[in-house]
Formats: C-alpha cells, sequence, structure tokens
C-alpha cells in the first residue's frame, strides 16, 4: 500500500469513526465534539483530493464557524436548570433501512462509474475559483452577498421585534 492510500485509510476512518459518535452519542458535548473530528477529516479527505478550496471553505466555515457556534450554544445553555442534554429517543431501525439504502445506491453508482486508468496529480483550484467569482460569475456573486446580508437583517430585526412585544 501506497503511503497516499495509507494516508487516504487513516482520516477516511477518522471521519466515519468520529461520524458514528456523533450519531450514536446519547451526550450532546461528545457530540459536538466528534462533529469537530469529523469535519477535520472532511477536510483532510478534500486536500487528499486536490480540492484546496474545499478543504479552506470547510474549515472556515463548518469548523470555525458553525461548529464554534454550536459549542457555544452548548456551553452556555448546559448550566439551564431542569434541563437535561441527552437524547433519549433513538430511531435505530428506520436509521439503519436509510442507511443501507443510501450505501446501495452509491455502492451502485460506483461501480458504474468508469475510473480513470492513470492518476493525476491535483491542479490547485482557488486561483481559477477567484478569477471566476470576480470576472465571468461576478454579478451573481454580489447578489448572493446581498441576499445574505438582507436575510441577517431580518432576521436581527425579528429577533428585535419579538423582545419588545
Amino acid at each position: 500500500m501506497s503511503g497516499e492510500a495509507a494516508v487516504f485509510w487513516v482520516f477516511a476512518t477518522l471521519t466515519v469513526v468520529s461520524a458514528a459518535v456523533v450519531v450514536l452519542s446519547r451526550t450532546l458535548i461528545y457530540s459536538a465534539f466528534a462533529l469537530l473530528v469529523t469535519f477535520f477529516g472532511v477536510a483532510a479527505l478534500y486536500v487528499l483530493l486536490g480540492a484546496d478550496f474545499l478543504a479552506a471553505t470547510q474549515l472556515l466555515i463548518y469548523v470555525g464557524g458553525i461548529l464554534v457556534l454550536l459549542l457555544f450554544g452548548v456551553m452556555l445553555t448546559h448550566k439551564i436548570y431542569d434541563l437535561d442534554l441527552r437524547s433519549e429517543t433513538t430511531q435505530v431501525g428506520s436509521g439503519l433501512i436509510v442507511a443501507a439504502g443510501l450505501f446501495v445506491i452509491l455502492t451502485a453508482l460506483a461501480l458504474r462509474t468508469e475510473w480513470p486508468g492513470a492518476a493525476r496529480p491535483p491542479a490547485y483550484t482557488t486561483s481559477a475559483i477567484g478569477r471566476a467569482f470576480l470576472g465571468e460569475y461576478l454579478l451573481p456573486f454580489e447578489a448572493a452577498s446581498v441576499l445574505l446580508l438582507v436575510a441577517l437583517l431580518g432576521a436581527a430585526m425579528i429577533v428585535r421585534r419579538r423582545r419588545d412585544a
């Protein structure tokens, strides 16, 4: 087994095991920290694929934003009295059915895909994506940023109205 394949299997195993901990853990804080490891594992797999922009986006948005927000929410609300952060309801049967169905679909797709024989070195994509965002797709990129700004202002106004009422 080559070194790159060994690194892939280490990160793939780490990602799958930590994702299982996220789903199967009954303590919310353990699930949140396992989600951190899962996000790092996915970013490492993106790096191995040569998708440097996706890896950086994974780290910035998911690890740096969403997971930190989730952890702060868990840490700040666990001191509220009469609040149990344990999840008692599990749906193992339906979860196994959905997981098995997805596994069958993904396996069938992987077997039907024609994979290239020779592995080519990964190409860096960040500069090409940056040129596309600031060139050909500048208008949709700016429209999406304005839309996100309006959504943020709307959410702030909704929260402010609820407090005043």
